[in-house]
């Protein structure tokens, strides 16, 4: 079973010293990352900065279409209108087939604001325990666990380009 976890952190620099510590535990054989990416916001900047982590990630990994539909979704449609707004409808109720939700939408928007960073991760085969001991202590956790069929369908709708 896969699961998507967001862990916010409460600097622009978070995200990136929890990826460090991704990458060593992924080497160690403690989690099996299948895609991962980051939000860094700035203070001073209206909205954040993205990227997907390559380097974390296998041949599974997600089409570069996921992340910007997903931080598109959370990030920007707010700042577009109602207008725009109302057009997602049906695509995050296509997203909620595979396990994200309106509800991890909200929490994540509410959650990743300026001054803040994130990083976004589809993994397997976690030791929760040793990934708790070693993700920085100022993170905190979101997450929505999708179960082996949300896990594929995810796949089948974003993995083609």
């Amino acid at each position: 079973m896969a699961t998507m976890t967001v862990w916010r952190f409460d600097d622009a620099a978070g995200a990136a010293r929890a990826q460090a510590a991704l990458t060593e535990l992924q080497q160690e054989g403690l989690i099996r990352v299948l895609d991962a990416a980051i939000v860094e916001w700035e203070p001073s900047r209206k909205k954040p900065k993205t990227h997907q982590l390559h380097d974390l990630t296998g041949a599974g990994a997600m089409s570069g279409a996921f992340w910007g539909m997903l931080f598109g979704l959370i990030f920007f449609v707010p700042l577009l209108g109602m207008a725009v707004g109302a057009a997602t409808g049906a695509l995050t109720g296509s997203l909620s087939d595979v396990g994200i939700d309106d509800d991890f939408i909200r929490r994540t928007r509410d959650a990743v604001t300026p001054g803040t960073s994130a990083l976004f991760l589809l993994s397997q085969e976690a030791v929760i325990d040793k990934v708790a001991e070693r993700v920085p202590r100022d993170g905190e956790l979101i997450h929505t666990s999708l179960d082996q069929e949300e896990e594929q369908a995810l796949r089948d709708v974003f993995l083609a380009e």
